[in-house]
Parts: structure tokens; C-alpha cells; sequence
């Protein structure tokens, strides 16, 4: 059972992510807030490091490294396969994105490349490797519901 010191809160931030040269990348503004629960695996360490000592109203710059982001680009991940392993895929092409079941890990995979019956696939996350900027206001903090911390996410 846990104290209620060790009770986690929940945060809703709104965010801008944004890359080294200041390119918008994605963002929540004119949408839902980002809404998780502290310590989540649902959310990169970075933003819930950067945002666990503050609260609703504050507003900061984060500059989020790989390793606490979604790791660096492991060239493990990126493989070539072969074109019938996309059986009944019409008019295959680059940028397509696949959800691939091998065993009990579900995984997402991008085609990057097309050679004939070679197809090169990347299963490392769009980010892996990038160093991350984000702009992030805090709009919500509260203590975490039972409910919320047996489930491991808010539930509103």
C-alpha cells in the first residue's frame, strides 16, 4: 500500500514539440491536453521529470535528450525483409507504417526503402535519436484517484 507521500499525481500539460532548427513537429495546442499519470511508461521521462516539481500555471522550455526521450536510433531496428512478408498489400510504398505481431510484442514498422522483393523496414520510433524541444504549460496537477493508480492512467 502506498503513503500517501508516494501517491502520484496527475498532470495535464499542454504542449509544442519542436525540432533543433525550431520547426513545429507536433502539438497539442487547438486539441486535448497531454493528461498522464507521474511515472507512467505512456510518457517520456523527460517531460515527466521536467514537470514533477511544478504546478498548474507554469510554464517552461524543456530540452529533452534521447536517452530520456525515445532512445537512440538502434540500426538493429532497421532491416530488409521480404516483399511477401506484405502479402496482400496493394501499391506498397516508402512511409507507409505497419503493425507487425511476433509472439506477444505488437511493434510498429516503417517501410523506408524498396528494392525489388526487398523491403526495408525501421521498427526504432520516429523520434529515436533526436534531441527534443518542447514548450510546455502545465494546466492541470491533482493527487491521483485509487482507481487511477490501479489502472496506471487518469480516468478523466
Amino acid at each position: 500500500m502506498q503513503t500517501p507521500q508516494e501517491r502520484p499525481d496527475v498532470f495535464t500539460v499542454h504542449y509544442v514539440l519542436k525540432n533543433k532548427i525550431g520547426e513545429l513537429v507536433d502539438t497539442s495546442e487547438g486539441s486535448e491536453p497531454l493528461h498522464f499519470l507521474y511515472g507512467s511508461p505512456d510518457v517520456i521521462k523527460g517531460i515527466q521529470e521536467a514537470v514533477k516539481d511544478r504546478n498548474a500555471g507554469d510554464c517552461l522550455e524543456v530540452t529533452v535528450p534521447p536517452a530520456m526521450a525515445y532512445g537512440e536510433h538502434r540500426a538493429d531496428l532497421v532491416r530488409k525483409v521480404p516483399r511477401s512478408m506484405f502479402e496482400g498489400v496493394e501499391n506498397l510504398q516508402v512511409g507507409m507504417k505497419f503493425q507487425t505481431n511476433n509472439g506477444d510484442n505488437a511493434q510498429i514498422v516503417q517501410v523506408m526503402g524498396i528494392d525489388g522483393n526487398l523491403i526495408r523496414i525501421d521498427a526504432n520510433h520516429p523520434l529515436a535519436g533526436f534531441t527534443l524541444y518542447f514548450d510546455l504549460e502545465i494546466v492541470g496537477r491533482r493527487e491521483a484517484t485509487n482507481d487511477e493508480i490501479d489502472q496506471g492512467w487518469p480516468l478523466s
